[in-house]
């Protein structure tokens, strides 16, 4: 087959259409996977776009998005259940897709540990169940709740439901006073089948695959609906523990199954990346014979005490991946080339295809990142597809892997009708008419409209309103569409203003198609509940290109308020002095995202509108963790040379715990530095400025007592 764009082949601009449209067809996902029990896309390749988006972020970290998917868990718990708040978070896992990927694995795990390849280091393999998460909450051996995985943070109270199932005991005899036990429910294929045949005969729902049996099932309303289903539980994890289980992974698997747990018999200890794909084989080979769904294998570092070192990212733990099985593609006619406008202006053609299933999924839409990408060529201007363009009428491959999302990856020249034209892309916003322009070096066409196009306008809008933003209960992209056709919201003050502005505003809304006065008045009050928003939800909310979700809470922190940030950027504005230096020493954040953030607040239309906007609020500074005696807190720390006790990110991550803020440049800021063998520029500058330096050994010293 034609070779495939890699990662290392995009550029800045077009690695931002592309994380875009990641995004939204991820939330999507999210929402029919765990929302509806009715997902789009399988397992599989949900997690193969999931690996592509973090792949992209990756390699342009000041590109993350302030929705991206990365930071994403689940979707939000439905309503009919009561709400539970998990102690400890219910993460996703990092995903493998090929031997190279388990290989980086173990070195990305050694790296952090500061470990040698001669250094003896055990994983476990298990198959990775295709079923709904589940916590169960055990307080003196005796079951008190059970949840599903909702969004990470919060689930569904689903206790009655869980009782009914078979593999989940009441009572575990001499327990823990707290054991919180996480698995998977799951459905056999045998008993799917037979549920199927029973739901055809008497009229009611026919369930596509397993995995919607089993989540439609648990999440009944009716415990006696659940009790009728053949549901089973695979026990593999643990939440909250009053003590610990056991030292090693193994072990612990081992007491959940003396409790009385299902435990899955393929788990099996590996030592190293070798007998890891080993395993994997074995398994993939006995996929078809299995009983129940699994869409990969999961490997964990055994010993437990190294994953406590190793902790967590913001989604996904560092001592865990799961290694997903190989997707499908598929042939089919591309019927349209659409173009679409983000909120940054950049033009994204969108494949529209003749429906096709591929590995399962009914796919009708597909991305072609830019006018390189159709016309056959890369970034580089290197010729892809053997320099074949990309047609409507064509006959194309539709390609969905861990490296790839859905898009046209190949054409079939024999198939071209004689009258298929070449696409020509457009030099004008489609949306608004505006010049449409490709700066040297960018792979990107751009709408100049700004503010005036309406496709901008909107997608800006929607951003503000997003679940990493504002996240206004009942305004989400559909009734901001609305709004601003009929010319209620430009941007987002308007939002804030709708009740004073609109003095039946209610009447106006309550008999809208959609709308009655419970639900218009429940929006205006949802509206002003917002009023008082977290720093980091804010400089979010505001859609500055290249600054996301991560990179907001590290700005937000920094700077602590929104007085302190803004000031901040008002000085810094034309890209010199202090206030300029200190917000590009701020670790993480480079020249593209300074110069992004300063630019974009000294546009006079849009420092106009955020006054407006900030106006209408009470932004709530960062409340900073606890840490009272910790002799860092609030002081800005920079690490420098070889760290030869704990590796730089752990130092990082335990400097942070402890209040400190961490830099990754010196400057007249710079509270203290932590030299190790081989430290140079660094070093010298903070001699010259008279910082206080410190050797690792007095860096752990200092730390050693919180």
């Amino acid at each position: 087959m034609a070779s495939l764009r890699s990662i290392e082949e995009l550029d800045e601009t077009s690695a931002k259409a592309e994380l875009a449209q990641l995004s939204k067809i991820l939330q999507q996902a999210n929402l029919a996977y765990h929302g509806q029990d009715a997902p789009e896309i399988s397992d599989a390749e949900y997690d193969a776009l999931k690996r592509r988006n973090a792949a992209i972020e990756e390699r342009f970290p000041a590109l993350k998005r302030a929705d991206s998917p990365s930071d994403q868990v689940g979707a939000a718990p439905a309503e009919g259940f009561s709400k539970v708040t998990h102690a400890i978070s219910m993460l996703s896992l990092s995903n493998a897709f090929d031997a190279d990927d388990i290989t980086d694995f173990d070195t990305r795990v050694r790296k952090y540990l500061g470990t040698s390849e001669d250094d003896t280091l055990t994983y476990t393999a298990e198959p990775k169940i295709d079923g709904l998460s589940l916590s169960l909450r055990y307080e003196n051996g005796r079951l008190i709740q059970a949840a599903t995985r909702g969004d990470g943070s919060v689930g569904e109270n689903v206790t009655a439901n869980a009782r009914t199932i078979s593999d989940i005991p009441e009572n575990i005899p001499g327990a823990h006073d707290v054991l919180e036990v996480r698995g998977e429910v799951y459905m056999s294929h045998p008993d799917f089948e037979a549920l199927n045949t029973r739901q055809s005969e008497s009229g009611g729902k026919v369930f596509a695959n397993p995995r919607n049996a089993a989540a439609g099932s648990l999440r009944q309303l009716d415990a006696r609906i659940t009790k009728s289903r053949p549901l089973r539980f695979f026990a593999y994890a643990w939440g909250a523990l009053s003590e610990p289980l056991a030292k090693t992974q193994m072990d612990a698997i081992a007491r959940l199954a003396a409790f009385g747990f299902s435990v899955n018999p393929l788990t099996k200890l590996c030592a190293g990346p070798q007998e890891m794909l080993e395993h994997y084989t074995q398994i993939e080979e006995m996929r078809a014979t299995l009983e129940y769904d699994i869409d990969g294998v999961v490997y964990k570092v055994n010993d437990l005490t190294l994953q406590e070192r190793l902790g967590f990212r913001s989604t996904t733990p560092r001592w865990a991946t799961a290694h997903k099985f190989p997707a499908e593609l598929a042939w089919t006619r591309l019927e349209a080339i659409d173009i679409q406008v983000g909120r940054t202006g950049a033009l994204s053609p969108v494949a529209r295809l003749s429906p096709v299933t591929v590995g399962g999924v009914v796919v009708s839409n597909a991305t072609l990142h830019n006018e390189d990408y159709i016309a056959g060529r890369d970034s580089k201007g290197e010729t892809i597809r053997e320099g074949k363009d990309i047609r409507a009428g064509d006959w194309v491959q539709v390609y969905r892997a861990g490296d790839v999302i859905p898009k046209v990856a190949d054409v079939d020249l024999s198939k071209r009708p004689n009258d298929a034209e070449r696409f020509v892309f457009p030099t004008v916003c489609p949306q608004c008419g505006s010049d449409a322009i490709r700066e040297e070096g960018d792979a990107v066409r751009r709408c100049t409209g700004g503010l005036i196009c309406p496709a901008q306008a909107v997608e800006k809008l929607k951003h503000f309103v997003s679940r990493a933003a504002f996240d206004i209960e009942g305004l989400g992209a559909k009734q901001v569409e609305q709004f601003y056709a009929d010319q209620w919201i430009k941007e987002p003050a308007d939002i804030f203003t709708l009740r004073a502005r609109f003095s039946d505003g209610l009447q106006q809304l309550k008999n809208r198609e959609g709308w009655g006065e419970k639900s218009a008045t429940n929006l205006f009050d949802a509206i002003d509940e917002k009023r008082q928003i977290p720093l980091p939800r804010l400089i979010f909310s505001l859609g500055i290109r290249h600054v996301g979700e991560a990179a907001s809470n590290m700005i937000a922190l920094h700077y602590g308020s929104w007085e302190n940030f803004d000031a901040a950027m008002r000085a810094a504005v034309d890209q010199s002095g202090d206030a300029w230096d200190d917000l590009n020493a701020i670790d993480g954040v480079g020249t593209v995202m300074a110069s992004s953030l300063t630019q974009t607040l000294a546009q006079p239309a849009e420092r106009a509108s955020i006054d407006r906007l900030v106006a209408e609020l009470t932004v709530q500074p960062v409340e900073r963790p606890d840490t009272q005696g910790s002799p860092v807190a609030g002081k800005t720390v920079v690490f420098t040379g070889t760290l030869e006790k704990m590796t730089r990110a752990e130092a990082k991550a335990r400097a942070e715990r402890l209040g400190a803020k961490v830099s990754g440049s010196v400057s007249a800021k710079t509270d203290l530095l932590v030299a190790g063998p081989g430290a140079g520029s660094k070093a010298k500058k903070a001699a010259d400025l008279g910082i206080e330096t410190l050797d690792e050994d007095g860096w752990l010293a200092l730390i050693s007592d919180i």
